[in-house]
């Protein structure tokens, strides 16, 4: 007790010398993200003048909403947004079934070529998903799917992230909850879906988080399977707003601040989930 008593406690100034760096460096990290969002805000109540102004200006002369009025008539948004939101349903919904069935049969039943399977998955994560374009298309074309809501969704149903993601959540759970399911009876399936697809909820949170940003966002692909101009989601309609000898940045902003809301409100929702399943991935440094 008297050598415990006497050990010297760590000074409190060295550990503040020895942490600064490295609050510096967050904080540099937090303005340069922050940043580009405030003169974002800040662009959409300007005037198209006081936008393209050289010097810029920082802050707006006037909080001007007109760009909010120009956005949503120069934009059908409702059938954009009704578009995005039906192909965001549907990718998440299909991506997250066909991820943790696949993902549950990788980590937890042997079959004959599951590694080397499993291997060929990986590769596909370090292939550019541009170079599947023309297949897809082609796929698309076949079944007479062009110019339709299930033709935005279908090649995010199957994703080679997803399923290493949903492997990586079954991987880390415990053998005993599978084991006492078959003692008592269950099956394959039912194992999977009363035992251990409940644990995996936070997983399959961010793994939807994911999926939805990334279908969101997509811009190239509506492009290509809709050539004449419906179903198109909303990203296309915000591309339309860039011209080829001007852009009425104000509107654009506004049209990227009203369509980056509904994210923020489903990552919202979901972030406890989300940073838990990231956690519990094995992804985490």
């Amino acid at each position: 007790m008297a050598e415990t008593a006497a050990r010297p406690r760590p000074r409190r100034g060295r550990r503040g010398r020895t942490t600064w760096p490295i609050h510096v460096i967050l904080i540099v990290a937090v303005v340069i993200m922050v940043v580009p969002f405030v003169w974002q805000i800040l662009t959409l109540f300007k005037s198209t003048a006081e936008a393209t102004r050289v010097p810029p200006t920082f802050l707006p002369e006037g909080f001007d909403l007109s760009s909010f009025t120009t956005f949503f008539t120069t934009v059908p948004f409702w059938s954009m947004f009704g578009v995005s939101v039906g192909a965001l349903v549907l990718r998440v919904g299909g991506q997250l079934a066909v991820a943790a069935l696949a993902g549950y049969a990788f980590a937890r039943i042997r079959f004959r070529g599951r590694d080397a399977l499993f291997g060929v998955f990986i590769v596909m994560l370090m292939v550019p998903s541009q170079l599947f374009l023309i297949g897809q298309y082609g796929l698309i074309r076949d079944l007479g799917l062009l110019d339709t809501l299930p033709a935005l969704a279908i090649p995010g149903l199957f994703s080679a992230f997803g399923t290493f993601l949903m492997r990586q959540a079954f991987m880390t759970m415990p053998k005993g909850y599978e084991e006492a399911a078959r003692l008592d009876g269950a099956n394959t399936f039912q194992v999977f879906w009363y035992v251990m697809l409940p644990m995996a909820r936070p997983m399959l949170a961010a793994l939807a988080v994911l999926t939805g940003l990334y279908s969101w966002n997509d811009l190239l692909w509506p492009l290509i399977v809709s050539p004449s101009g419906e179903n198109r989601p909303l990203p296309v309609g915000l591309a339309g707003l860039q011209g080829q000898f001007g852009t009425d940045y104000p509107t654009l902003m506004a049209g990227a601040f009203v369509c980056s809301i509904p994210l923020v409100i489903v990552f919202l929702l979901l972030q406890r989930q989300f940073f838990a399943g990231i956690a519990n991935s094995g992804l985490k440094g």
